[in-house]
């Protein structure tokens, strides 16, 4: 038989002294929000001997660590990234963290409002950042209004999370429950969270959040855990990830099929590619009838440098 004994040396808790240095500080975000590191567990190094450990111990040196990284990355296996674990202390308003909470993969404790009272913060909007609902997204926004009539919204502002507030306090020097008199307080109320989640569905979390598509508060949410904390914490997987999922292109079938034909110089067979999957309906005045996948692969063929069939020619 071959030599299967365990290897019983010593080892030690690995440490990142990147994120060692900014341990339990906070990261501020928005106007009172913030977020900070706790603890963690893993490193880099941590999930190339994850990884390795399935190989086997035949083929422990065929890759280096930056390379089988990048691999592990660039083909999706994301087990040994599991390995790694991090536990933030979050300060974030209640309707974006509405949206955070939905990723159902982390430990969470959030602040209870049944236990204390609300924290008596909220976030508020400066009269230049009151955004406009997209006419092409449904959940999305798009552009702002103007400064003057944002002034007023602002000040509208402040005065209904005051009143809010002032009748919240005023239940509870009645005697309220905490757990009713909270009931009226607005979404833009901050609430606090320890949030404790593996590598893999964080760098899941922040591809959708930082996503130009996601709501811009929670985007800036993740791109400070991104930038500031992932990237010091396990800096060979954050350009891993940047390079094949933020920055990188995945493509269907048609989508292959329309590039190949332009690649071809034939965009009259790309034009009924698209025609006969139905993106290019028009309407009753002749325009383009609004198709979201056709926006979507418009976007990818520009960026690899292509003319969409669709448009009219200049």
């Amino acid at each position: 038989m071959g030599d299967q004994s365990a290897d019983t040396r010593r080892i030690t808790r690995p440490s990142v002294a990147a994120l060692e240095a900014i341990l339990g500080e906070p990261f501020r975000v928005l106007d009172d929000g913030f977020v900070r590191v706790v603890d963690y567990m893993g490193d880099d190094a941590a999930i190339v001997q994850a990884a390795r450990v399935s190989y086997g111990k035949g083929t422990k040196r065929i890759h280096e660590d930056r390379t089988l990284l990048r691999y592990l990355m660039r083909h999706s296996h994301t087990t040994p990234f599991e390995m790694c674990e991090i536990k933030l202390h979050v300060r974030v308003p209640m309707d974006v963290w509405r949206q955070w909470i939905r990723h159902r993969t982390a430990s969470v404790n959030e602040y209870s409002t049944r236990y204390s009272e609300a924290i008596d913060a909220a976030q508020h909007t400066a009269p230049d950042a009151w955004r406009l609902q997209s006419t092409s997204n449904r959940q999305g926004s798009s552009g702002v209004l103007p400064k003057e009539i944002g002034t007023r919204l602002s000040t509208e502002e402040e005065e209904l999370i005051g009143r809010a507030r002032a009748v919240y306090e005023g239940r509870l020097a009645a005697g309220v429950a905490r757990e009713q008199a909270r009931k009226d307080l607005p979404l833009s109320t901050y609430t606090e969270a320890y949030w404790k989640i593996d590598l893999h569905n964080l760098l899941h979390f922040i591809d959708l959040r930082m996503d130009a598509h996601a709501q811009q508060e929670i985007r800036a949410y993740a791109a400070v855990i991104g930038e500031e904390i992932i990237a010091r914490w396990v800096p060979v997987t954050w350009e891993a990830f940047l390079e094949y999922r933020k920055r990188g292109m995945s493509l269907s079938r048609l989508e292959i099929a329309l590039v190949s034909a332009l690649a071809a110089g034939d965009p009259a067979r790309a034009l009924a590619l698209a025609a006969e999957h139905g993106l290019v309906n028009r309407a009753a005045d002749g325009r383009l009838s609004a198709n979201v996948e056709r926006s979507e692969i418009d976007v990818k063929l520009r960026a690899l440098g292509w003319i969409p069939p669709w448009e009219p020619p200049r």
